[in-house]
């Protein structure tokens, strides 16, 4: 991953892309897309999809979007018990 595009607060980016089979428009496929993008506005997301819309004959049914930042300020959790001796 580049760490660049991390620090200006690019996020890792998933989206499950369902589009119409060309040749059997009633049967949905999947498509799983992934990549640095920022949030919420996803421009890398949406020039993959435009070029999907233009260039590609399986027509888009939805898109589903999940994003999560790879670099975060550390965090301490409970839930484990140490002993000293």
């Amino acid at each position: 991953m580049n760490l660049a595009l991390q620090m200006r607060d690019y996020r890792l980016t998933t989206a499950e892309i369902l589009y119409h089979m060309p040749d059997h428009p009633g049967v949905l496929q999947t498509y799983i897309w992934q990549e640095l993008d920022l949030a919420p506005k996803f421009p890398v997301l949406r020039k993959f999809l435009d070029f999907w819309s233009r260039n590609l004959d399986g027509k888009l049914h939805s898109v589903r979007v999940g994003s999560a930042a790879l670099i975060t300020p550390a965090a301490w959790r409970h839930g484990a018990l140490f002993t000293l001796h």
